[in-house]
C-alpha cells in the first residue's frame, strides 16, 4: 500500500484518481486543491490550485474524452471547473448560483455528455450542461428543504444489459441524499425541460450523508447504497417496475457515522468509509452482504 503525503496545511476532505489512475487530486480545509502525478511508484506535486475562499469538500474528474478537467465543491458556495492544457491549469468556470455550501459534485457518465451535478446546503441541485463552444446551460431544482449532502448519476445502461443506451433516448436519473434523512430519485423530463421527482426512499433516522448508484453492467437489478449519520448503510434494489426494496448492509450499526459509500467498477463490492477512521469492504454472496476486509486509516 502506497501512502500519499497530501502536503495540505489542514484537514484533507477528498482524494480522487483520474480515469487512468495516473493523477491524484486532493482538497482540504486550507482552501486549496493539489494535483499529483503518480508514476513509477513516485508521487510528484504538479500544481496547487487557488480559487476557493473556504474549505473544499469534494472533487470529481471529468471523463478524458472532454480533456483534463476537474470540478471542485466548496463551503464558499462556489463550484469551480478547472482545465489543464499543456501543463497549465486555468479556471474554466466559477459557478456561483448556490446560496450556501456546495457539498458535492458529480460528472455524469460520458455517454450522457458533459453534465455536472452540484448539491448544496441551500437544498438545491444544479446541473451544468457544457456545450462544444465552451458555453453551458444551468438547470436548478429543489431537492431537500433542509439541505442536500450528496448527488450521484444513474449508470448509462439498463441493469443486466451490456449495451449502453444512446444519450438521446437513455433515461437520465440522479439520486440525492439530504438532511431530511431521505434519499430521492430524480428523472429528467423533456416535457418540462427539467428534473422531476420519481421516488422518495425512507428508512434512515438521521442525516443521509452519501448515496451511490452501482454500475449496472452484468447486474440483474438496479442497486443504490446510502450512508447515514444514524450509523446505518442501506442497499436499495429495484427490478423492472417493482418498488425499491431496502436491505440493511449489516445487522448491527457501524461503530460511527457512515460518511461515504463507493462501488467497485464491477458493482459487486461496496466500500464504506466510517467515522472510526476505517474503510469496510462488503461483497454480496447468496443474497447476503458479507464483510470481506477492514482497512484502517
Amino acid at each position: 500500500m502506497t501512502t500519499i503525503d497530501s502536503q495540505h496545511d489542514d484537514m484533507m476532505h477528498d482524494a480522487i484518481l483520474d480515469y487512468y489512475g495516473k493523477r491524484l487530486a486532493t482538497c482540504s480545509s486550507d482552501h486549496t486543491i493539489k494535483v499529483f502525478s503518480l508514476e513509477n511508484n513516485q508521487q510528484t506535486l504538479l500544481e496547487i490550485l487557488h480559487g476557493h475562499t473556504g474549505p473544499v469538500w469534494q472533487l470529481d474528474w471529468a471523463h478524458p474524452k472532454f480533456g483534463t478537467i476537474l470540478a471542485s465543491a466548496s463551503y464558499d458556495g462556489h463550484v469551480i471547473v478547472w482545465r489543464e492544457v499543456d501543463g497549465v491549469w486555468r479556471q474554466l468556470i466559477d459557478h456561483s448560483a448556490h446560496q450556501a455550501s456546495v457539498n458535492a459534485v458529480s460528472w455524469a457518465p460520458h455517454e450522457y455528455g458533459a453534465l455536472l451535478a452540484c448539491a448544496s446546503s441551500d437544498g438545491k441541485v444544479s446541473v451544468l450542461d457544457f456545450k462544444d463552444d465552451g458555453s453551458y446551460d444551468t438547470r436548478m431544482f429543489s431537492t431537500h428543504d433542509s439541505g442536500c449532502n450528496a448527488v450521484c448519476w444513474s449508470p448509462p445502461s439498463l441493469s443486466g444489459s451490456i449495451v449502453g443506451q444512446s444519450p438521446a433516448t437513455g433515461p437520465k436519473k440522479l439520486a440525492t441524499a439530504g438532511c431530511d434523512n431521505l434519499v430521492k430519485i430524480w428523472a429528467f423530463d423533456f416535457n418540462v425541460n427539467n428534473w422531476v421527482s420519481e421516488d422518495t426512499l425512507t428508512g434512515h433516522v438521521d442525516w443521509t450523508r452519501d448515496v451511490a448508484w452501482a454500475p449496472s453492467v452484468g447486474l440483474t437489478k438496479t442497486y443504490l447504497a446510502s450512508a447515514s449519520q444514524d450509523k446505518n448503510v442501506f442497499i436499495w434494489t429495484k427490478e423492472g417496475e417493482n418498488p425499491w426494496q431496502k436491505t440493511p448492509l449489516t445487522e448491527e450499526k457501524f461503530p460511527d457515522v457512515a460518511w461515504r459509500v463507493s462501488w467497485s467498477l464491477s458493482g459487486n463490492i461496496l466500500a464504506v468509509s466510517c467515522g472510526d477512521n476505517k474503510v469496510y469492504l462488503f461483497k454480496e454472496s447468496h443474497k447476503k452482504w458479507q464483510l470481506i476486509n477492514e482497512l484502517s486509516g
